[in-house]
């Protein structure tokens, strides 16, 4: 699949899931702007990217820093293809009554509000080309919720609203805005999980492993190729068989 010519950006593009994406965007041939908190790290990720690969420092649960990224990718490269809303945390194991304000806030911020927020920065750039692919990550916690996350499952089944609901706005713009479901996937964020946490998630999925970063991001490449022409406001499940409906 081809993207020559393309230009992506990726939210948490520093390590895990992100960097891995954004490895495979710029080996199919786009050019792609990595955005993140961490700035020595998304320094160091699009260094080793080579010159198809730029880090953009960024805070994406705020406004002004998202509109400022978004608008840093666009004037580096002349146009804006492809967002993959990918940043997130867990928030830790907590059942609902040991939550704070403060720990339901930050989930909510970093996992639903950013997707929000960079999605309405791009789709304003989007519109004149009349083409883009926005692809957001979700999660299988999205869809059946599970215990002592409830906030990151609240905030996965949000993007998953969000992205059928503004998939339909630009149905007919050229723009195809699709979400990615995963189970457990092997990055840093499975060390925010308690040790019975993760037990319980793996115990779930048929195929009796957690899935790979690779195997999200080969997922998201058709997602955002020319391959890819009649499919928007869908959830692409990627949970080895433990997604249900």
């Amino acid at each position: 699949m081809s993207l020559n010519g393309r230009v992506a950006l990726v939210t948490g593009g520093a390590r895990g899931i992100g960097l891995a994406i954004a490895r495979r965007l710029v080996a199919d041939g786009a050019r792609v702007a990595l955005v993140d908190l961490d700035k020595s790290a998304a320094e160091a990720a699009a260094g080793g990217l080579g010159d198809a690969a730029t880090a953009l420092v960024a805070d994406v649960t705020r406004t002004a820093d998202v509109e400022r990224a978004v608008a840093a990718a666009h004037a580096r490269w002349g146009r804006l293809d492809i967002v993959v809303n990918n940043a997130g945390i867990t928030g830790g194991s907590k059942l609902t009554w040991e939550l704070t304000d403060e720990d339901w806030n930050q989930v909510i911020a970093c996992d639903l509000t950013s997707v929000f927020l960079v999605s309405r920065a791009a789709v304003k750039l989007m519109l004149p080309q009349r083409s883009g692919r926005i692809v957001n990550i979700a999660s299988i916690a999205g869809k059946e919720g599970n215990p002592t996350l409830v906030p990151y499952s609240t905030a996965k089944a949000g993007v998953i609203g969000f992205t059928k609901a503004l998939a339909k706005e630009v149905a007919n713009q050229g723009i195809l805005v699709n979400a990615v479901a995963p189970a457990v996937i092997g990055t840093d964020m499975v060390k925010q999980m308690s040790k019975e946490t993760v037990d319980y998630l793996i115990a779930k999925i048929p195929m009796g492993r957690v899935g790979r970063p690779d195997e999200v991001a080969a997922l998201v490449a058709w997602l955002v190729s020319d391959e890819c022409t009649f499919s928007t406001g869908a959830v692409y499940d990627l949970s080895g068989g433990r997604a249900t409906y």
